[in-house]
């Protein structure tokens, strides 16, 4: 059986991340990730203000930059029956303009960061069960790769990062304290068109983005109501597709080239309400998705697992340093991400409705922006995480005796 203080249960940009920050500091980090290295997966790409912060923060932007993502420096607003309206990107807090990587860009980026820093990662393997002791604490857990071959790993700390669907989550039975209503179902594929900045359409009972990323393409995405997809969806997706994406905008719909719509490749979503679960528990903690989700169409979903993966390293840290017991530290970070996610929480379930006209949605998206403002302001106040700690300052020690320390520690 292989021993680490942490083994983190996905290996996306939550976890990742997590791996990430926690390596830094010197703690002996496991990741378990499902899916082969660098493969793609469902996303909106598009990262806010702060989720560009926290990547400058930890190092690795220039690596982003580096890779051909194109840089945002406008966002436009399409509204029913109403000229664009075009915002710039203000330089602010050092930033200066925003990004949307490719996900096989940005998950392998922050992956080889956490494996330089000493974190091992264990690709194209599934966790199958996690491990407790007599009292029924999280111990760690066993996983299979692809080829058969079967690991038992321990650890202190058990996190899932494993996304919507979360096998930690369910195995736990982490609690859902929080709901919300609605949900959008989307549609996206990858298109060649002539946007330089974001785009975001709102029309009547649909919406619609477009998302410049790498290799001189656009995310375009469109979103209404489950009930709405699946009635558009009959005559197929293509078909639905071009029909939200004009409903949201005629502007959008017609710079997108209609030529090759026919052998688009659609990606889509079905919809689900977001919540907030309980994120932590005798062994084990949740991080992104598998502890907050929130509708698609906030395109808030990477900046939130790039700032709850910096919240719950802070706490695992003091926790496995025996500076601080364990439910204390989890339930300040239960609380930070509450606060700082629960304004774009509701904004984005109430947009997910698709009931709002253009009086409504403009100033919706004026609560979301002071939402995020928030956020950054959080973000930027915060020391950078140290790049390299003594492991003797705060990581479970190395022998079983001070493991055993490191276990109780987080009761």
């Amino acid at each position: 059986m292989d021993g680490f203080d942490v083994v983190v249960v996905g290996g996306r940009v939550a976890g990742a991340s997590t791996a990430l920050l926690l390596a830094r500091a010197g703690l002996r980090v496991a990741v378990v990730e499902r899916m082969p290295r660098g493969s793609d997966t469902l996303s909106t790409h598009a990262l806010m203000r702060g989720g560009v912060l926290q990547l400058a923060r930890w190092g690795v932007l220039d690596e982003v930059v580096a890779a051909g993502t194109p840089p945002i420096r406008t966002t436009v607003f399409h509204y029913a029956g109403a000229d664009p309206v075009s915002v710039p990107i203000r330089p602010a807090m050092g930033i200066d303009a925003l990004y949307a990587p490719r996900r096989h860009c940005l998950d392998t980026i922050l992956l080889e960061a956490a494996e330089r820093a000493g974190a091992v990662v264990f690709a194209d393997t599934t966790a199958t069960a996690l491990s407790r002791d007599d009292g029924g604490r999280v111990t760690g857990l066993t996983a299979v790769h692809r080829d058969g071959r079967t690991r038992r790993l321990r650890a202190a700390l058990t996190i899932g990062a494993d996304g919507f669907a979360s096998f930690v989550a369910r195995d736990v039975q982490a609690p859902t304290v929080r709901a919300g209503r609605c949900g959008s179902a989307v549609l996206y594929a990858y298109v060649e068109t002539d946007a330089t900045g974001y785009e975001w359409a709102y029309g009547r009972g649909a919406a619609a983005g477009l998302i410049p990323t790498n290799d001189g393409q656009s995310c375009v995405f469109v979103g209404t109501t489950p009930a709405r997809m699946r009635a558009l969806r009959r005559s197929g997706a293509v078909a639905a597709f071009s029909a939200l994406l004009r409903r949201a905008s005629v502007d959008v719909d017609e710079r997108v080239p209609r030529a090759p719509r026919t052998g688009l490749r659609i990606h889509g979503w079905g919809g689900s309400p977001g919540w907030m679960r309980r994120p932590y528990g005798p062994g084990w903690a949740l991080v992104g998705d598998a502890g907050l989700f929130r509708d698609p169409i906030s395109t808030h979903g990477i900046t939130d697992a790039l700032r709850d993966a910096e919240l719950l390293a802070d706490s695992a840290l003091r926790v496995l340093s025996g500076r601080e017991a364990a439910t204390p530290a989890f339930a300040r970070y239960e609380r930070e991400r509450d606060r700082l996610a629960s304004g774009v929480f509701d904004v984005a379930d109430r947009i997910s409705a698709y009931d709002w006209d253009t009086e409504e949605i403009g100033r919706l998206l004026r609560e979301l922006s002071g939402a995020m403002g928030d956020e950054v302001a959080f973000l930027a106040d915060r020391p950078i995480p140290s790049p390299a700690l003594p492991v003797s300052d705060h990581s479970a020690p190395r022998g079983e005796g001070s493991r055993k320390a490191a276990l109780r520690s987080l009761r």
